[in-house]
């Protein structure tokens, strides 16, 4: 497995700038997200306005902001970091990240948020992987943006199955009361991080408590959206 410092983890090409993690040639082929409803991140025929879906049934958050499809090549590179032991991988995932959230801003799809908040592992998970891959990515992410992370605001407070081969109406008992917030994030805007969204069940259950705690906005923020 490519762990060296100074090579890009897609082609495994030498890096001009090292700590990038993956050369510019790689950055600029990954497929990107297009036509797709800039609430949801499901296709729509407009990307510049909500589809049915959330016209008749609204999410609780405003924006979903996703690079791309759950495929090769950072399907693989997600995998790698989270069941291979492998957070070096976290800045890199973490600057893919930056950069396209920052072509959108510049073009004026979306606004800076007030503060961070990554979904959280169980204490138990978290002790068993090493790590919070979550956390990891955000981390340098609020960084970059100077814009607070609030850790330990948000926690899980029961072990859950994982979301992965259950179905939607289970997904949705799976996590019932699964979360807890603190602090006060009256008129804030916050924006919610997970490495992959799927059916979005998790983010509904977050940007609900967020909303109820006096959020004005949330955003949803991932690496991937599974489509």
């Amino acid at each position: 497995m490519l762990t060296m410092v100074g090579y890009c983890w897609l082609c495994h090409q030498n890096l001009y700038f090292a700590h990038h993690g993956i050369c510019y040639i790689c950055l600029r082929h990954l497929k990107r997200l297009q036509h797709v409803c800039p609430r949801c991140a499901l296709p729509a025929e407009s990307g510049n306005f909500p589809c049915g879906r959330c016209v008749k049934n609204p999410p609780p958050w405003q924006y979903l902001i996703a690079i791309t499809d759950y495929t090769p090549p950072l399907s693989q590179l997600i995998r790698r970091y989270k069941y291979h032991s492998t957070p070096q991988l976290a800045p890199v995932l973490a600057r893919i990240f930056l950069l396209h959230w920052l072509q959108g801003y510049r073009e004026g799809r979306w606004h800076k948020p007030d503060s961070i908040l990554g979904i959280p592992l169980h204490s138990r998970k978290r002790w068993q992987r090493g790590f919070d891959q979550i956390e990891l990515i955000t981390h340098p992410l609020s960084r970059w943006l100077r814009c607070p992370y609030q850790s330990g605001f948000l926690r899980r407070s029961r072990a859950t199955l994982p979301q992965r081969g259950l179905s939607a109406a289970q997904r949705r008992t799976n996590l019932k009361q699964a979360f807890q917030l603190q602090g006060d994030f009256t008129d804030q805007h916050v924006a919610i991080f997970d490495d992959v969204i799927t059916t979005g069940t998790t983010l509904h259950e977050v940007s609900q408590l967020l909303i109820r705690a006096g959020a004005r906005s949330v955003q949803a923020w991932a690496i991937c959206r599974t489509l």
